[in-house]
């Protein structure tokens, strides 16, 4: 412990003899790993309370009425992304039996009803992505700002050890060194927040899939009033395309 305490070199002594754009920097990557990492584990947990409402989407096509399927479809009075698809596809049912004089009345029930299921998607991969951008700019970004506290802190200490006159490897060493730990903490910040962008991604995409193939199911139930023996989507992939490629 006392030589911890004692170590001339590391990050204590980087943080005491650094100037303010050596500390700014530390505070800001600090900053940028908290913040990736409150995002990795908020979305992980939305993703695994989604679980359940996974396995709920396949038992609504087992259940007795409409009704009985729209309770099956939130369990544990957790959110459901499958719940707001039904009850969107049947708001827009409803809405386009008593509406028929509006401008949307001209447009069939096909049209009408598909238009409204992809906006219902269209929000929910929204909330799918909440947060991300922010570990795409974390992993983008941190390494660089390690660099830079990395190129700041070298010239620095260059510039003592030159007013000092003292160019010994022993004094050439240490304050080098200790700039370097720099990109290694800007590494060390960003590699996490690009493989947790990266899991992330894979498992929302994963959702916005079943949700594609929920919506098409409900579009196919709305019109025909029977659930649909095929399970592959005809609506449009462009919510996919899109979880791949934010």
């Amino acid at each position: 412990m006392t030589q911890l305490t004692d170590n001339p070199y590391g990050l204590a002594a980087l943080w005491a003899q650094g100037d303010w754009v050596i500390k700014g920097v530390a505070l800001l990557l600090l900053l940028m790993s908290v913040a990736s990492w409150s995002v990795i584990i908020w979305r992980s947990l939305m993703l695994w309370r989604l679980r359940p409402a996974n396995t709920a989407s396949r038992d609504f096509w087992h259940a007795q009425s409409f009704a009985q399927g729209l309770q099956l479809l939130q369990p544990h009075n957790s959110a459901s992304p499958y719940r707001m698809l039904a009850e969107e596809g049947q708001a827009a049912v409803d809405h386009h039996s008593l509406h028929k004089a509006d401008l949307h009345g001209q447009l069939s029930l096909n049209d009408w009803l598909s238009a409204c299921l992809r906006n219902a998607i269209d929000d929910n991969v929204q909330q799918l992505q909440r947060g991300l951008p922010v570990l795409a700019s974390v992993g983008s970004t941190a390494p660089f700002i390690g660099l830079f506290g990395t190129v700041w802190g070298i010239y620095h200490a260059l510039v003592s050890i030159g007013v000092s006159g003292q160019a010994g490897i022993d004094k050439v060493a240490g304050p080098v060194g200790e700039a370097l730990i720099m990109t290694a903490v800007g590494l060390a910040v960003a590699i996490p927040a690009v493989l947790g962008y990266n899991a992330l991604q894979r498992a929302n995409k994963g959702v916005i899939t079943r949700l594609n193939r929920f919506a098409h199911q409900l579009h196919a139930y709305f019109l025909t009033g029977a659930a649909p023996k095929a399970s592959v989507s005809v609506l449009t992939t462009k919510q996919a395309s899109n979880g791949e490629s934010a």
